[in-house]
């Protein structure tokens, strides 16, 4: 379970708190279920454009290694790696870090390049979502608008996958907010102010998800 106190105090030592619009309940509710998802076995895919898109790879980086833990690999995968190599597989799992599958959907320059070319720029994430998604994974999408047309259809997908979906977005009610299971809104409109804002919010995310699932 996620420590819904910590959640609030590293919330409030990174947000101004005397904003109305400030969302620690929703946050709770996203570590939630991302600590669910990866117990589970699942995977975070994750996208976003432009600005968004590089959040998604800086997330993915955070949840692939270690962030704030040091994340040491479990006794068994040690003992595998000591026993197929020898002392070269002791030194690789003293090297290897625990590592949480979140894969951004933005990365991989051909294959957007195929979709966007043979299909539609419509449905660079939505074709990903459908390859990479299973029921017990979650997307979480983000768009400072809310209004990006092939972030909407990856959360359509993912929904008709039985995906959990968490949307990042800012404080203006948009087309998205219907197909999130869970909203996190930044208590902002500009969309810098969003985006800054949205570091924040997923850099409290991921300290808590690790600190739920690795001590």
């Amino acid at each position: 379970m996620v420590d819904s106190k910590v959640v609030r105090r590293s919330i409030l030592l990174n947000f101004d708190h005397t904003e109305p619009n400030s969302c620690p309940s929703e946050l709770d509710l996203a570590a939630a279920a991302l600590i669910r998802t990866f117990k589970d076995g699942g995977k975070l895919l994750l996208c976003g454009n432009g600005g968004s898109s590089a959040d998604c790879d800086h997330i993915a980086a955070e949840l692939m290694k270690g962030f704030l833990s040091r994340r040491p690999l479990p006794e068994p995968a040690r003992k595998r790696m000591s026993e197929l190599y020898g002392e070269h597989g002791l030194n690789m799992a003293n090297c290897l870090q625990g590592a949480l599958p979140a894969i951004s959907l933005s990365s991989n320059s051909a294959l957007l390049t195929a979709i966007g070319n043979d299909i539609s720029g419509h449905y660079i994430f939505a074709q990903q979502v459908y390859g990479y998604g299973r029921a017990n994974d979650s997307l979480l999408a983000i768009s400072t608008s809310g209004e990006s047309i092939n972030v909407l259809m990856a959360l359509q997908v993912a929904r008709a996958l039985e995906i959990t979906t968490i949307g990042f977005t800012g404080s203006r009610p948009s087309t998205m907010d219907s197909y999130c299971d869970i909203l996190v809104r930044a208590p902002h409109e500009a969309t810098r102010d969003v985006q800054e804002c949205h570091i924040k919010m997923y850099h409290t995310l991921c300290e808590h998800v690790e600190r739920a699932i690795f001590g």
